[in-house]
């Protein structure tokens, strides 16, 4: 295997091994969101007018597993090797940051997308499945999930502790996914939070998810493509450019600071070694 694929390997590796935790629980988190839901609101609301609450809120819940799980692997992942000391044996390996970027966005790419199976495996008991557009479903998923993905590696980049990884997750995170339209219509907001929503790129990811099941969706999932993928885009470059920079792990190994060097067609981490006396 090459270089990124070695790491990447390494990543799926991590999250896998403790696959109860990583993959079961988010799975029976969504089950405990659907039997509290959509028992409490199946009679009660019909949206797009013909579609019941249940089959509504099996795609939402299932984006939502896809998102947050994507994002906690690699911001978890980066956070804990800072913690733990062991990020200076990746920043000493002929690795670019190219590698690093592919490896740690598709491995959460992959949680993500095993855990949204998980989830729609078990919310399928609740409503029957249909799929109107099933490459929306494919396209929408995977691109929401490299999007979180690189938004995670950002976000582990910049935090020291796992304090500050849960405030970017409790402040940031939750309160996008809950705005986005998992658990309701935004037409059925009020006007001010319509307008919320529609600034929010996780309701696009949800909304053109959910067309894919039912042909119907608050926006066209031609718009909610472009802006997803716009915003994949954006928050790719920066990422990629942090770890080109090396930005709050330079130096963050025994020995102080370093520098990325050139090592034949690829670039490597040079960790700066005290001179001897």
């Amino acid at each position: 295997m090459s270089g990124w694929q070695t790491l990447f390997y390494k990543e799926v590796l991590r999250f896998w091994k403790v696959s109860f935790q990583t993959v079961a629980a988010p799975v029976l988190t969504a089950v405990l969101y659907m039997l509290i839901f959509g028992h409490v609101l199946e009679d009660h609301v019909k949206v797009y007018g013909q579609v019941s609450y249940t089959a509504f809120l099996v795609p939402g819940l299932v984006m939502m597993s896809v998102l947050q799980n994507a994002f906690a692997n690699s911001s978890s992942s980066l956070v804990q090797s800072k913690i733990m000391g062991n990020l200076v044996f990746l920043l000493l390996t002929p690795l670019s940051h190219w590698s690093w970027f592919f490896a740690y966005v598709g491995s959460s790419v992959v949680r993500g997308l095993l855990v949204g199976t998980g989830v729609f495996i078990a919310t399928a008991f609740f409503a029957t499945p249909v799929f109107v557009a099933p490459w929306w479903i494919v396209v929408f998923a995977v691109l929401g999930a490299a999007m979180l993905g690189a938004l995670g590696l950002i976000a582990g980049l910049w935090a020291e502790k796992f304090d500050q990884m849960a405030a970017f997750q409790n402040f940031i995170i939750m309160p996008m996914t809950f705005l986005s339209g998992v658990f309701y219509s935004i037409h059925s907001l009020p006007a001010f939070w319509q307008g919320v929503s529609h600034l929010n790129p996780f309701f696009y990811m949800i909304d053109g998810f959910r067309f894919g099941f039912f042909g119907v969706s608050d926006v066209s999932p031609w718009l909610s493509l472009g802006i997803v993928g716009s915003s994949l885009l954006v928050i790719s470059g920066i990422a990629v450019q942090l770890l080109r920079t090396g930005y709050k792990i330079r130096g963050s190994g025994q020995g102080g600071g370093g520098t990325w060097r050139e090592k034949g067609s690829s670039r490597s981490w040079a960790q700066g070694l005290p001179a001897s006396t």
